[in-house]
């Protein structure tokens, strides 16, 4: 089966059949581009999803990946991106193995076919020509033929008639002769054409159409195998990655039993763990008595579940603070106290005895100019617009030593590392005094100095949240320790009316601060002193305001206002950076000194 043989008549079909080979095979690469396209759009968007849901660093979201289950989906996740980069193997295989050998090949496939059907139509034009001449040389016997027969003609009617002179009939026999030579002349020019001819259509149609068709097709045969092979190669270079692809399921089914269920639980109660007991049983008060109403002692050991004591007397109830806070009226976060690293040795402050809470009741309630501290002492307890104090005094119990322990050992790893730093340095100047060409030993001096002096910093850090940790481990009920220190040993030198008002407070936000006594809930049976302590006299106007900027307030004890907006003074910037205002009788607050404009009545501030 040849073409050569078979189709020696159809060159024009060869030449339309062979260009549509050409086209099956550049619709090929054509497909296998655009899936190589699907492929990294595909595993583009599989990268993108993975890096969406990845845990950002440094927040809150990086903290919840230690729970198993967050674990296993942040497995899943970088699972998920290994399959999107088989993904993106597969594209690379397929463009380079398939793609790129496939349009070197196509340009190599047009380069020989156009050379063959070139020496095809070159064979067609010699066999043309040879036609032509064939043509050319038989019409032109035919014509000295023919002009041979009329010559001889001629001779014979000019020898036949009488009235012609002899030179004219010899005339006209010379012309019959001449005509009959160039016939003759013809005839064998047009025999040796013919032959020619004849030779030249055997060799064309049994020699070289055949060769040349022979050619065309073993070329169309490579074609159809180098298609038929890329498809193979378009098969393997998916199979080759299935199980890589399965190693990433298999990693996603590992991650989901690796779930465990018990250790979440534990993580929850060691992230929520407040360290407290649980309330007591109250004892019964007996009002048959004729006796003076007092608290029970276990009212006084009250838990601090909810930060808020329970008032109860003839058939009113009130949900209120400890009497210090303010009722729907906290402070804004102005800068806290001094913090307790300035004195990190101080001497520790003695505990107080507790006395009746009828008695502190009594002496409060003499003494109306407290009203003042308590105002003073809030603001001094409140924090920096949700900023974490220093000695996480905000927390409960059980998080703020986790805390501590956090941050002792982060110091203790810093202290370790200058240390180091020191031993290197010592170690350098050693070198340097034992060969001065190496370096100046005195150079070294000046950081050998700074490394020092950071040692003792991170050292005496250190050793004041040791403090902190000791205190807050001491009043940890699981330790066995119901005493609760006082946190007078860093903060020895707080004014003594602050120590009065209270010795364990609650921060305005309902956060605990570094001073917790059974005593932060208590039930209150003063009619008198509630109503005289939420029926405070609001502040008098000591000058107006005007608003440079907007501030949302959005902090607890702060009062939201907006630019050009003009409201009362109550108090004016005691030094933190906050001034007390109001808008009405019901809605005050604090904003930042440096967003308002202040103009004070100067008969109000004389006063």
């Amino acid at each position: 089966m040849s073409w050569g043989t078979e189709l020696w008549d159809q060159f024009d079909n060869l030449e339309k059949h062979t260009q549509w080979g050409i086209d099956i095979l550049e619709k090929y690469i054509k497909f296998v581009k655009e899936r190589t396209e699907i492929e990294l759009s595909y595993a583009k968007q599989l990268r993108n999803l993975s890096k969406k849901y990845q845990p950002k660093k440094n927040s809150k979201e990086e903290e919840e990946y230690r729970y198993t289950a967050c674990k296993a989906f942040l497995s899943t996740l970088n699972e998920t991106n290994d399959y999107a980069g088989q993904h993106e193997v597969i594209s690379e295989n397929m463009t380079s193995q398939i793609t790129a050998e496939l349009a070197r090949y196509i340009q190599e496939l047009k380069q020989e076919r156009k050379s063959h059907f070139h020496e095809g139509r070159k064979a067609q034009q010699h066999i043309e020509t040879c036609w032509k001449q064939l043509e050319s040389s038989k019409r032109r016997f035919e014509r000295d033929c023919k002009e041979a027969d009329r010559a001889q003609q001629y001779f014979e009617k000019m020898d036949a008639d009488i009235n012609v002179t002899k030179a004219d009939v010899e005339k006209a026999r010379q012309q019959a002769q001449i005509r009959h030579q160039m016939a003759e002349d013809s005839k064998a020019d047009y025999s040796s054409i013919l032959q020619k001819f004849n030779h030249e259509q055997r060799e064309y149609y049994h020699s070289h159409i055949p060769s040349i068709f022979q050619k065309i097709q073993e070329m169309e045969e490579r074609r159809i195998v180098r298609i038929g092979e890329s498809m193979k190669t378009y098969a393997e270079v998916d199979r080759q990655v299935i199980p890589i692809i399965g190693k990433c399921l298999d990693g996603i089914v590992k991650a989901a039993e690796s779930i465990d269920q018990k250790n979440d639980s534990q993580l929850v109660i060691e992230a929520y763990k407040s360290g407290f007991e649980p309330p007591g049983d109250f004892e019964f008060e007996d009002y048959t008595q004729p006796m003076k109403r007092t608290v029970s002692d276990n009212s006084l050991s009250n838990s601090r579940g909810d930060g808020k004591a329970e008032l109860k007397f003839g058939g009113k109830s009130k949900g209120k603070l400890w009497p210090f806070i303010k009722k729907n009226k906290p402070p804004p976060p102005p800068p806290a106290s001094a913090s307790p690293s300035a004195v990190p040795n101080g001497p520790q402050s003695p505990k107080q005895q507790k006395e009746p809470l009828s008695h502190r009741f009594n002496e409060f309630m003499t003494s109306k100019p407290k009203i003042h501290c308590f105002r003073s002492l809030k603001r001094g307890l409140s924090l920096k617009l949700g900023a974490t104090p220093e000695d996480f005094s905000n927390l409960p119990p059980e998080q703020r030593r986790k805390k501590l322990q956090q941050k002792v050992d982060e110091l203790n790893k810093e202290i370790q590392k200058e240390m180091d730093q020191r031993d290197a340095i010592t170690k350098m100047k050693d070198v340097y005094l034992k060969n001065p060409q190496m370096g100046d030993p005195a150079s070294l001096d000046h950081k050998l100095t700074e490394v020092n002096q950071n040692i003792e910093k991170l050292r005496l850090e250190a050793q004041k949240f040791e403090a902190w940790l000791a205190e807050v481990e001491g009043r940890l009920p699981a330790r066995g320790d119901q005493a609760r220190r006082q946190s007078g040993m860093y903060d020895g030198q707080t004014a003594p009316a602050v120590n009065n008002c209270a010795q364990d407070r609650e921060s305005p936000d309902g956060s605990y601060t570094e001073e917790q006594s059974q005593e932060s809930e208590v039930k209150v049976l003063a009619t008198d002193f509630d109503d005289e302590f939420d029926d405070e006299e609001p502040l008098p106007a000591i000058g107006t305001c005007k608003a440079l900027y907007t501030f949302d307030g959005q902090n607890e004890g702060t009062i939201s206002v907006t630019e050009g907006e003009t409201l009362y003074v109550i108090e004016e910037d005691k030094g933190d950076g906050w001034t007390r205002i109001r808008r009405s009788e019901d809605e005050e607050g604090y904003v930042p000194t440096s967003y308002v404009e202040v103009y004070l009545d100067k008969n109000a501030k004389d006063s």
